[in-house]
């Protein structure tokens, strides 16, 4: 299904391609960097798109991290995933966390982040008594995935 969404290109990023998906079956486009950044270790820096989109309602879009830059450079969007909301027009920057042990530079024109656009299901809260019961129950983090056995996973 393809979805229309309107963009607005500027500066640097008019020179630049639009997100895209590289592969029949990708989920994410690849968002590239309008500006030069350098990220020192430790920090985060929003990283600038040059890209203002209106996303359409009903849907929003998806900030994710790229894997290669997390596992070979240790950059990762700490916000994950981030969300750009149907009435947004600002500007989309990407918040790059840099966890290496020395600086990130970023250039205009590199792949920093992706982009998924996914259908947005609103909730309406209905206040009740009681909840219905499950298996789980309350049974809080790792209740789902330990054995009652040192030592066994299940």
């Amino acid at each position: 299904m393809d979805v229309f969404v309107p963009v607005v290109r500027e500066g640097e990023a008019q020179r630049l391609p639009l997100p895209r998906y590289e592969t029949e079956g990708s989920a994410g486009m690849d968002l590239l960097a309008s500006e030069a950044v350098a990220i020192p270790p430790g920090r985060c820096e929003a990283v600038p798109t040059g890209l203002k989109i209106a996303v359409p309602v009903g849907f929003e879009a998806q900030i994710r991290p790229r894997s290669g830059l997390a596992l070979k450079k240790s950059i990762l969007v700490p916000n994950s995933p981030g969300t750009i909301d149907s009435d947004y027009r600002g500007e989309v920057k990407v918040i790059l966390m840099n966890l290496g042990d020395s600086p990130f530079e970023v250039s205009p024109g590199d792949r920093i982040a992706q982009m998924v656009l996914t259908p947005v299901v609103r909730a309406v809260w209905e206040d009740v008594d009681s909840l219905d019961s499950t298996e789980r129950g309350e049974g809080g983090f790792g209740s789902t995935g330990l054995s009652s056995s040192p030592g066994e996973v299940s």
